[in-house]
């Protein structure tokens, strides 16, 4: 491979955490290939309801997520904090009137999330 093309290719790998975690914000508005562009095979998700390794479990853990929300409820989605030091980002998010607090924090390695994890409070 030629340098400039080595420069390239590092340069599309070597996203950094805060442009991986706006773009995978972002993602949900533009389907499920963008959310699972910024995950590769070493990627994990850890929730709720378990933990899920590699792009086919990580697929099923985010059809489940998207197919289960209720109508309207990305409208209102809101990141109310973030912080980012490193590989690390952390939010926390609410999309009223059924998730009053949400929390997710991503280690971003090589321009991938590497870890995340999720939990959301519904509302009672």
């Amino acid at each position: 491979m030629t340098k400039s093309k080595n420069k390239i290719k590092n340069e599309l790998i070597m996203r950094t955490t805060q442009e991986v975690l706006d773009h995978h914000l972002g993602a949900f508005n533009e389907g499920m290939e963008s959310i699972l562009s910024d995950y590769d095979e070493n990627s994990c998700v850890i929730s709720q309801q378990g933990i899920f390794k590699g792009m086919t479990e990580i697929k099923g853990f985010f059809t489940a997520f998207v197919e289960g929300m209720p109508e309207g409820m990305m409208d209102v989605f809101k990141v109310t904090g973030q912080q980012v030091d490193g590989e690390v980002a952390y939010i926390t998010w609410e999309a009223l009137p059924w998730f009053p607090l949400g929390t997710d924090t991503f280690v971003i390695r090589d321009g991938k999330i590497l870890y995340q994890t999720f939990a959301a409070h519904a509302a009672d």
